[in-house]
């Protein structure tokens, strides 16, 4: 983000700040390479509709995806630029590790992974020790019962549990974080959530909610109401103020007067395409890895393209905020903070958000 922690602040520091993101120089900060939509689950809410029957035939070869970071590397400072891995589930692939050492060795030494945790033993956190990981996140989305039917795997809950518990023990993370969605068939478990957290003695607990996206249109029954909304922002801000472990909001939405700054430390800023890049399973080059993967909006593939050239010159769609100013966006007052809000729920067809919390609640 490229606002720092503003603990007070009024409608003139926030137009400032509105100015500040339209004129900031794009500069790569965070960049996701999805290592495969190949997953071991199959969850009703998953973004990227990962798992099923895909299979690995499109996903980048060792090589290929070496060759890359080796040019982003050779253009930019590698150790300022976090190196976000996700999928599909990550660990499915066998050569993620040798990867991993290689991209580290090149100088990404801050690498990240979000997982389900299903695959997690000794010798793969031996391997995350040896190739320099420093973070985690872990999906959690809902008590036992909740989480297992919406990953679709009986006993998923406890083998993540035994894992994230193990990650603990193995002590060499900078942060260790629990992701939970929030669905309709969780926003009344939050305070067991909160209970199972504690226990857990984790650094972070990220709580977001479910998006529609992905899989989750097909499931329209988990999405969150106004009540809802409320209830899990609420949440948020009362555990921020009393907890020993960090409880933060995601990244996306505006939320508003009533909520920016207290349920996470920055002010809302959807930075896909000014800080945010990433390299899709299949080499093409991308914004952050859940918006909707249209073809016009696809930038380039690193199997025909410089990644860096793409990113120097090209992004202009999404670069352009201006673009997201349609529809009942186009005279809202508080476009200037938002800027049309997140890009992964972003209607490119209709030109209009999907989902825009801050009028639901406000």
């Amino acid at each position: 983000m490229i606002f720092g922690k503003i603990m007070k602040y009024g409608n003139a520091e926030l137009n400032a700040q509105a100015k500040e993101m339209l004129a900031v120089k794009p500069q790569l900060r965070n960049l996701f390479w999805e290592t495969t939509l190949r997953c071991n689950a199959n969850c009703k809410h998953c973004g990227s509709r990962a798992g099923g029957n895909i299979n690995a035939h499109e996903d980048l070869k060792t090589d290929e995806i070496k060759k890359v970071f080796k040019e982003i590397a050779d253009r930019y400072d590698a150790n300022s630029i976090l190196l976000s891995i996700t999928g599909g589930e990550p660990l499915i692939r066998e050569d993620l590790f040798e990867v991993m050492q290689y991209a580290y060795d090149l100088g990404f030494h801050h690498w990240g992974m979000t997982s389900n945790g299903l695959l997690i033993n000794d010798d793969i956190i031996e391997n995350m020790k040896k190739t320099g990981m420093s973070t985690i996140s872990i999906s959690i989305d809902g008590i036992e019962k909740t989480h297992d039917n919406l990953r679709g795997i009986p006993g998923a809950y406890k083998k993540t549990i035994e894992n994230i518990k193990k990650l603990k023990e193995a002590n060499f993370l900078k942060s260790l974080q629990v992701t939970t969605v929030i669905t309709k068939k969780s926003i009344n478990e939050l305070e067991k959530l909160y209970e199972e957290m504690k226990e857990l003695n984790i650094d972070s607990w990220r709580v977001v909610n479910i998006e529609p996206i992905g899989r989750a249109k097909d499931n329209a029954d988990l999405y969150l109401d106004k009540d809802d909304y409320i209830n899990l922002l609420n949440f948020i801000k009362n555990k921020r103020k009393k907890s020993k472990f960090e409880v933060t909001y995601g990244c996306s939405h505006y939320l508003g007067m009533n909520y920016e700054m207290d349920v996470r430390d920055q002010f809302f800023s959807c930075q896909s395409g000014y800080q945010i890049a990433s390299i899709l399973h299949n080499g093409d080059i991308f914004v952050c890895p859940n918006v909707e993967r249209h073809e016009e909006l696809i930038q380039g593939n690193v199997r025909k393209d410089s990644f860096c050239d793409v990113w120097e010159n090209e992004f202009k769609v999404f670069r352009d905020r201006t673009n997201y100013k349609y529809d009942k966006c186009a005279n809202c007052e508080d476009w200037k903070y938002c800027q049309g809000d997140s890009l992964h729920t972003w209607d490119f067809v209709n030109k209009k958000p999907r989902l825009c919390i801050n009028k639901m609640i406000n």
